[in-house]
């Protein structure tokens, strides 16, 4: 070969190596990139037990938990209360909320006082005929731990426990420590506002159906805007979220509550919770809850689905149970920003007998005023209806803003 050939293919091949080098370092470059710029995952309060242990350290503990009060680790997690013992915290008793201490109870059903059988420690309800600690039960402690996942929605009663656990506090002058997680639905504020003379446990506060607030933040609103009662204050420390926005999507991994099993329910609650109200299924008894609605006495004509519940887990008795609900099924919607009465309204348009279908005082109470049943009987639209909450959230947002802790 002549060496001009030889040269030629020397210069080459050496150019197509820098060229595939080149091309290598672009490659890892861009992958750099994308880890860089990845958020960095949520630390939840209860995995941040160098803020909190000191503060148990020697003092005798209440617990309020559930089954998602846990601290997680590379393979699975362990419920707080097992990590407070095994860090030699002296835990005395839990408090447990609606659906139990472990989780099995059904909503709405009476939560027994007992003993954890894994543990040995006494278990108190909070969810029947005693739902606030009192005097004698909070006697032998010093502080109280409160650490439930909370999913951002008013007639979720967690916030109301919140509430009556720190008035208990305040009153038997016991400090709080609250264990912040985050909010799947604290990316919006939205829906009808609760009226004061519809105050309930099923919301005991002016705010609108969806708050955009974290346990850790509405605790500071509780004590803030002195809506604890007789306007005490108790003695609060939030332990914060790391690496949250109001912004942030988060994929709860463990069910809050029986009838919650996944995002999308999640994410539909503040619309779908509304049916609560009414005769009409919302997926209870099915393994779709809050993500479906539909009833018996719905026009079949109307829908092209169609459903028949069941008792299952967290349902023993389902609204109508064992019959053929007409209506719609909403697991393949994208994530919701807003409260949306299109769902309802095309529910209450669509029923043969209209009779049937609020509930006597059930849906004021979850909707906080009874303007909404008016609006939606009078044939309002979800554009007109949403119209008239809008001074009210505008006025919330002004307060809310006051004790934001995350972006």
């Amino acid at each position: 070969m002549p060496i001009l050939s030889k040269i030629k293919s020397t210069v080459l091949l050496l150019f197509l190596v820098f060229s595939a080098c080149k091309g290598q370092q672009k490659d890892t470059d861009a992958t750099s990139a994308v880890i860089t710029n990845a958020p960095a995952p949520i630390i939840v309060a209860a995995n941040r037990t160098k803020a909190y242990l000191p503060l148990l350290q020697g003092k005798k503990v209440g617990v309020v938990a559930n089954p998602t009060s846990v601290v997680f680790h590379k393979s699975g997690y362990t419920h707080l209360v097992d990590s407070l013992l095994s860090s030699m915290i002296e835990v005395r008793k839990v408090f447990a909320p609606e659906h139990g201490f472990r989780g099995t109870a059904d909503a709405g059903e009476h939560v027994k006082d007992g003993m954890d059988t894994q543990t040995g420690l006494p278990i108190i309800s909070l969810y029947g005929k005693n739902r606030k600690p009192s005097g004698e039960q909070m006697s032998d402690l010093d502080i109280i731990v409160f650490d439930i996942q909370d999913v951002g929605v008013r007639f979720y009663t967690y916030i109301a426990t919140l509430q009556l656990v720190m008035e208990a506090c305040a009153e038997n002058n016991k400090p709080i420590i609250v264990l912040d997680r985050p909010n799947p639905n604290g990316h919006y504020v939205d829906g009808p506002t609760m009226l004061k003379e519809h105050t309930s446990y099923l919301g005991m506060n002016p705010i609108p159906l969806v708050y955009g607030m974290t346990m850790g933040e509405y605790a500071q609103m509780l004590n803030g805007e002195g809506w604890l009662e007789n306007g005490n204050k108790a003695d609060l420390t939030v332990i914060e979220l790391e690496n949250y926005t109001h912004e942030s999507e988060y994929h709860l991994p463990i069910r809050p509550s029986p009838n919650l099993p996944n995002d999308i329910s999640i994410n539909l609650y503040p619309s779908l919770g509304l049916f609560e109200g009414t005769n009409v299924n919302a997926g209870r008894g099915t393994e779709f809850q809050f993500q479906r609605y539909g009833a018996s006495f719905m026009d079949s004509t109307k829908y092209d689905f169609s459903y028949v519940p069941e008792p299952n887990f967290g349902s023993k008795y389902p609204k109508e149970e064992g019959k053929t609900c007409y209506g719609r099924d909403l697991s393949h919607l994208p994530r919701m920003s807003e409260v949306s009465m299109e769902w309802i309204i095309d529910a209450y348009k669509n029923t043969l007998d209209k009779s049937k279908f609020f509930l006597t005082d059930g849906f004021t109470k979850h909707a906080g005023t009874p303007l909404l049943q008016q609006q939606i009987e009078n044939g309002m639209t979800n554009d007109e209806i949403k119209a008239t909450w809008q001074a009210d959230l505008e006025d919330f947002r002004r307060i809310r803003a006051k004790y934001l802790i995350y972006d």
